[in-house]
C-alpha cells in the first residue's frame, strides 16, 4: 500500500444472496451502481478494528441488518454489527413507494413531474442516510456520501417492511 492510499475505506462489498428479494431491473441496476459508487469513493472506519481496507458483507437475518467486517489483507472477520431494522422500516417503505413512482414517471411523465418525484426520493434517501449514520454511531464511522450508498444497498436487500 502506498503512503497516500487511504486505509479506512471499503474495498469490497458483498450482499448476501439469501437476503435479496427480487425487485426488477431498475432496482438491480441501482444496486450495481451503488456498489460501484461506494467502492470508488467511501469513508468507512469501524471502531476498534485494525486499519483496512475492508470487505463488508451485508445481510438481513430475522429483521436485523448484519454488517460483517473483515480486512482485505487477511480476510479475517474483525467485527459483526447487528442492527434492528425497526427504526429504518418507515423510511425504507416510503422510499420504495417513491422509487416505484419515479421509475414509472420516467417512462411517461413530464420533466417537471419527474423532478418533483425525484426531489421527494432524494429527501427520503437523505433521511434514511441520516438514520443509518445514527444507528452506526460508535460502531462504524461513515461520511454522508458513504451512508447514502449504504442506505441504497440496504434498500436493495429489500427488507420485507
Amino acid at each position: 500500500m502506498t503512503d497516500g492510499e487511504k486505509t479506512q475505506r471499503l474495498a469490497n462489498v458483498v450482499l448476501d444472496e439469501n437476503s435479496i428479494a427480487p425487485r426488477g431491473p431498475d432496482v438491480e441496476h441501482e444496486r450495481r451502481i451503488a456498489i460501484f459508487d461506494l467502492l470508488e469513493e467511501n469513508s468507512f472506519d469501524p471502531v476498534g478494528v485494525p486499519p483496512g481496507p475492508y470487505a463488508l458483507r451485508l445481510s438481513v437475518q430475522e429483521n436485523r441488518l448484519v454488517f460483517e467486517i473483515s480486512r482485505e489483507e487477511d480476510g479475517r472477520t474483525y467485527a459483526t454489527h447487528v442492527l434492528s431494522l425497526t427504526p429504518l422500516k418507515r423510511v425504507i417503505r416510503d422510499y420504495f413507494v417513491v422509487c416505484d413512482s419515479y421509475f414509472k414517471a420516467i417512462r411517461s411523465a413530464s420533466p417537471s413531474q419527474i423532478e418533483a418525484i425525484d426531489m421527494g426520493r432524494r429527501g427520503l434517501h437523505d433521511e434514511g442516510s441520516q438514520a443509518l449514520m445514527e444507528r452506526l454511531k460508535g460502531k462504524i464511522d461513515v461520511d454522508h456520501d458513504t451512508a447514502r450508498r449504504l442506505f441504497t444497498l440496504i434498500c436493495a436487500l429489500h427488507v420485507k417492511v
